[in-house]
């Protein structure tokens, strides 16, 4: 990909975040009836037609990752770090001292030698743990599926994989659960969400459905009646409407 491509692709993310943190506004400033209105569906669910054209419309609920390092990169890693580098300035030094600087009689290429063994075998150790641990945690998330509660029509409420909400899925959370997407809250009990992961507060943040006036707030993460993809219910209850998902989301 040329520069120009990866800097339109750039502008482009970043339009299309602005145009989500939007809607997230809008829809916290607007009653629960209104903002289904505007996300055309209701408490009812999404039909099955109207989920396809929501995918096609504002994408899966899928965070684009970044490419895996390549193995250059990766060996690259390994061995370019401060332990390396003192070792290699050591290696230097006793070379200059024991071998190039030193009496025919007395050149010594040992110290050199073990020195730099020392950090091909750093290296190899670091790259090998390395990747072995990348390999383990893929298989790992591989392996767990997170669901969500999702309410859709025709067959109502069930247990959905997380990468198959879209917007304007009708979403019940409870404690325990992850916000599967940024989501604008219509009905909540005593609901408590934790924002740790994304805004480095340590204490739980109430929740609620009431509109939020335009001047009420800062920033957005302090929006009652919003809650972030990737926070945590920590008590009570709410049914929600995903108003952004995937790479459109916040965090």
């Amino acid at each position: 990909m040329t520069r120009k491509m990866t800097e339109y692709k750039t502008k482009m993310d970043i339009a299309k975040l602005d145009v989500a943190r939007q809607r997230l506004v809008v829809a916290s400033s607007k009653g629960a009836t209104a903002v289904l209105d505007d996300l055309n569906t209701s408490y009812s669910g999404l039909q099955e037609v109207a989920v396809e054209q929501m995918r096609l419309r504002y994408g899966s609920n899928k965070i684009t990752r970044g490419k895996k390092d390549s193995l250059l990169k990766r060996l690259w890693d390994a061995f370019v770090n401060p332990f390396t580098a003192i070792l290699f300035v050591l290696a230097v030094v006793s070379f200059v001292t024991d071998v190039a600087m030193a009496a025919p009689s007395e050149k010594d290429a040992m110290t050199v030698t073990i020195i730099l063994a020392m950090v091909l075998i750093s290296g190899l150790l670091r790259y090998v743990q390395e990747t072995r641990s990348g390999n383990a945690a893929e298989r790992l998330s591989e392996m767990v599926e997170t669901t969500t509660a999702v309410e859709r029509e025709p067959g109502g409420r069930g247990e959905l994989p997380l990468d198959e909400v879209v917007v304007g899925d009708i979403i019940y959370l409870a404690a325990g659960d992850m916000v599967p997407a940024d989501v604008r809250i219509l009905k909540a009990k005593d609901l408590f969400v934790s924002q740790a992961a994304l805004t480095g507060e340590s204490e739980p943040v109430e929740k609620r459905p009431a509109v939020v006036r335009e001047e009420q707030y800062d920033a957005i993460t302090e929006y009652h009646n919003l809650a972030f993809m990737g926070s945590n219910v920590i008590s009570g209850s709410a049914v929600c409407v995903a108003v952004a998902t995937g790479d459109e989301t916040l965090f």
